[in-house]
């Protein structure tokens, strides 16, 4: 009987060598987990679903959206110069006025009685003083009356005291007969004198009365016009023309001079009141511009004054619109983006509801392929109505999810 022969084991079978290969291989998939693949959380979703704008290089203008006001460019308040009783009301409030139109009329014996009295002492005024020149006048006729008959005597004394001087030289007269007419003669010489100086002084004196009197005259006439317009008063008109806008008043209502009484609004020229965060005071001035939208339709504005008083948080600005103006009604609402500073170049990203989630630290970013979007952070700077000015994380050309994040949780990477 022969010896059993020995089998040698073999060390590499081929259950061996695959267990050992399917360890390495689970251990190289353990290693690869670790060190290379991407274990970031992924979310699906639908790529019809989201919205994605490119980053692009571009001018940048800071822009605020405000809501504006339509008013009357110009309104003209009307308040009450005399007091009186509301006798009748002509014109309700909402009435289109024409100016000079009559709206109210007042009533004030009173007053209707002082203003008679007041002219009453105007007219008596002007009658002495109208006395006054008169005599001044009558005065200086009778002064020149009396330089008339001056003259007259020595034309009819200068030939006789020439004739008696003469026939005295021929002892035709007697010495006394030409004394006599040359008495006469130097004596109405002598009146003349007197009576031209105090003539001419007087006439200086009644020049001056009388430029005064014309003057206290003028004076009285323009307060006698004054006084009569008083009573006008109490018939109140349109200033101009436009809108009525009154309160409500009734007949028989007491009013107070001083009082308003209302407003006409001037309807053929419009200005836009805007309200604006008091945050934006420093960096608002006159001369900035903004723009209004309607319809596709581009309208420019102008801040041509600014009130700098604040309240409730708000300070307000009037603007008015620059080359063509378009069809307005009073109390319209406009929504103007008003432009803060000037314009540069800027990487601009398109604004959107992402924001709203991510407070512009991050954002999802599509790859190459677009077959994913993942997580970055970035940061954002100023911001207008259509665009953020990117600062740092993103460049141009690339796409990013400007859509609401709000159903993304807490995901790094979205797969289409």
């Amino acid at each position: 009987m022969g010896m059993d022969r020995k089998i040698k084991k073999k060390t590499w079978t081929t259950g061996r060598i695959l267990g050992i290969g399917l360890g390495l291989l689970f251990v190289s998939f353990i290693l690869y987990s670790f060190l290379f693949a991407d274990n970031r959380s992924k979310l699906n979703v639908d790529r019809e679903k989201i919205t994605v704008s490119t980053v692009s290089q571009d001018i940048f203008q800071e822009r605020i959206p405000e809501t504006g006001i339509v008013m009357p460019s110009q309104t003209i308040f009307m308040d009450a110069i005399e007091g009186g009783v509301i006798e009748e009301i002509v014109l309700e409030s909402g009435a289109l006025v024409e100016k000079g139109d009559t709206i109210m009329i007042l009533e004030n014996s009173s007053l209707q009685l002082e203003v008679m009295q007041r002219e009453s002492q105007l007219y008596e005024q002007l009658n002495i003083m109208r006395t006054t020149r008169l005599q001044l006048d009558q005065n200086d006729l009778t002064q020149k009356g009396a330089l008339a008959q001056i003259d007259y005597q020595l034309q009819l004394l200068e030939p006789q005291y020439n004739r008696f001087e003469e026939l005295a030289g021929k002892k035709l007269i007697s010495q006394r007969e030409l004394e006599e007419v040359e008495e006469q003669y130097e004596y109405n010489k002598r009146l003349k004198d007197l009576t031209y100086r105090s003539y001419q002084s007087d006439s200086i004196s009644r020049s001056m009365q009388l430029r005064q009197i014309r003057l206290s005259e003028d004076r009285m006439n323009r307060s006698l016009e004054a006084v009569g317009r008083i009573l006008n008063n109490l018939v109140i008109t349109a200033p101009t023309n436009g809108l009525l806008t009154t309160p409500d008043w009734e007949p028989g209502q007491s009013i107070t001079p001083g009082e308003r009484l209302g407003q006409v609004a001037l309807l053929d020229s419009f200005k836009v009141r805007v309200a604006i965060d008091e945050l934006y005071l420093p960096r608002i001035d006159v001369g900035q511009q903004g723009t209004w939208n309607p319809s596709g339709n581009t309208y420019r504005l102008e801040i041509y004054k600014k009130y700098p008083t604040v309240s409730e948080g708000n300070f307000e600005v009037d603007m008015r619109f620059m080359g063509e103006t378009p069809e307005l009604r009073r109390g319209q609402s406009l929504r103007i983006r008003l432009e803060l500073g000037s314009s540069e170049e800027a990487l601009l990203l398109a604004t959107g509801g992402f924001f709203r989630d991510t407070g512009g630290n991050w954002v999802f970013v599509m790859n190459n392929d677009e077959s994913k979007a993942i997580k970055r952070d970035i940061r954002l700077g100023r911001k207008n109505p259509e665009h953020y000015e990117v600062l740092e994380g993103l460049e141009p050309g690339e796409k990013v999810i400007t859509s609401s994040y709000e159903n993304f949780g807490d995901n790094e990477v979205l797969v289409f």
